[in-house]
């Protein structure tokens, strides 16, 4: 995170997570390919990550079992539903439930290299 953009702090924000993985380099280059996402190594030589607005971090854990069935879903928001299907998919993730066009909200499901199942949300008017 650089120094002159500091994430929103504030009591009861979500701000990090813990992605389960079996190879870190292969999720760390979905989530930059996808996403956009920053990754950097810490002074122990773990791997984090910054999403791209730098408000949320986290990290990829080894050794954990993936969430790989729907129940709590972290959404990523995104300006192109389709797109980013398609970006997944080709990065080596799978789409587990597409986008309904129609639907009142536009969001799918995928699933990423280390197994998890996640979402992608898309925001109107963020493709402006």
């Amino acid at each position: 995170m650089s120094a002159t953009t500091r994430p929103t702090l504030a009591n009861g924000k979500i701000c990090y997570i813990e992605i389960p993985a079996t190879s870190v380099q292969r999720s760390t280059e979905f989530y930059e390919r996808v996403f956009g996402w920053q990754i950097r190594r810490r002074d122990d030589g773990s791997v984090a990550f910054d999403d791209t607005v730098n408000e949320v971090s986290g990290t990829f854990v080894l050794g954990r079992t993936a969430a790989s069935q729907t129940g709590l879903t972290v959404h990523i928001m995104v300006a192109d539903a389709a797109a980013t299907s398609d970006a997944i998919v080709k990065a080596g993730g799978e789409i587990v439930q597409p986008a309904d066009p129609n639907a009142p909200v536009t969001y799918a499901l995928f699933r990423d290299p280390g197994g998890n199942v996640l979402g992608i949300y898309q925001q109107p008017g963020l493709a402006e």
